[in-house]
């Protein structure tokens, strides 16, 4: 590493932050601990250095303020800073991983986010957390009443049309503090529904602000959920260095395990964010449902391979496709060719 700055780094938590530097002159090592409330001033009178930090809770908020500042700022995912942890874990311990990690040639960074972005992801957050929630309400509701011999189709909308029957037949079998409590229960998972869709109209307002959500909206398979997402997730798109890495950290190619020159290739790794993860595959799924005429790479890979497998191939050419739309900022095209290097 060439750069002549001073490396810091800097192991964040509520309230207490634990920084690791070496003197590139003398080589004395400084440890230090620093309130919350000292953390800014401190980087504010010295000069520009690089920062590395681990990319957990807060680290997004304390890497926009130092950016301010004027330093380069670097987010490291914790599992490659854990390698370099020596000894007993402490927050001596791991500053000095970091500030080990953060010079090495191998180890990626994060992407810094906007506030904008970051508000994005916290409503896709609170969206399937409320999704979640319903869920289990309706399973609930499902089975308190198969305790009573009514069996409902599963979905909401089975719940739905059956509900009101159901309760009629119920009325002079069971208890009245029973049926009102059902009830509640049921007006509980429409409220809910309700914020769902409050949410989703934010979401839908801000994809028509931005240019490279209704960009990224014109590839098969991608709709509002999933162009928002990943414009807010992927922050700078030019993080990564092509559309086979961007694929890789969102876990949709293969394992791999090998020894003595010989390398076997597994299932996919599932590694990065579940959640962009799964809104790519159930929108390949969607795309190879519904299309009548998909593309005739795809068509004869289902031929000889299982569907599941065609589906999470489909969804890393997905995944490429919206890498380049973002980081060369180009339209999507269905017949585009690759010309060669």
């Amino acid at each position: 590493m060439n750069d002549i700055r001073a490396v810091v780094g800097v192991d964040i938590a509520k309230h207490v932050f634990q920084l690791h530097e070496v003197s590139r002159e003398t080589g004395e090592i400084t440890s230090v601990q620093l309130k919350r409330k000292t953390f800014l001033a401190h980087f504010a009178n010295r000069s520009t250095c690089l920062i590395g930090m681990e990319a957990c809770g807060g680290a997004q908020h304390w890497a926009r303020k130092l950016v301010a500042l004027g330093h380069d700022v670097r987010l490291l995912p914790a599992l490659q800073v854990k390698a370099f942890v020596c000894g007993n874990k402490n927050d001596t311990a791991d500053a000095r991983a970091i500030w080990m990690a953060v010079q090495q040639p191998g180890v990626r960074k994060a992407a810094i986010k906007t506030e904008a972005q970051q508000a994005v992801l916290a409503m896709h957050r609170v969206r399937q957390q409320l999704i979640k929630f319903r869920t289990a309400q309706i399973n609930a509701l499902r089975g308190l009443l198969t305790e009573y011999g009514e069996v409902m189709p599963q979905g909401r909308s089975g719940i739905a049309r059956r509900l009101p029957g159901i309760f009629a037949n119920l009325v002079d079998r069971l208890p009245v503090i029973l049926i009102d409590t059902l009830r509640e229960q049921f007006a509980r998972i429409g409220r809910l529904d309700e914020e769902v869709v409050e949410i989703e109209r934010r979401l839908r307002d801000w994809y028509r602000q931005n240019d490279a959500c209704r960009r990224l909206a014109e590839v098969p398979g991608v709709g509002l959920l999933t162009a928002t997402a990943v414009v807010a997730a992927v922050g700078d798109a030019k993080t990564f260095k092509s559309g086979r890495e961007f694929a890789a950290w969102l876990g949709l190619v293969p394992r791999q395990t090998g020894t003595g020159g010989r390398v076997r290739l597994l299932g996919i790794s599932k590694r990065g964010d579940t959640y962009l993860r799964t809104l790519l595959i159930h929108g390949a799924r969607s795309v190879l449902t519904h299309c009548k005429s998909p593309p005739e790479w795809i068509a004869k890979l289902v031929k000889r391979r299982p569907i599941n497998v065609a589906i999470v191939a489909m969804a890393n050419k997905t995944a490429r496709t919206l890498w380049a739309l973002l980081a060369h900022e180009r339209l999507y095209q269905r017949e585009y060719k690759i010309s060669p290097a």
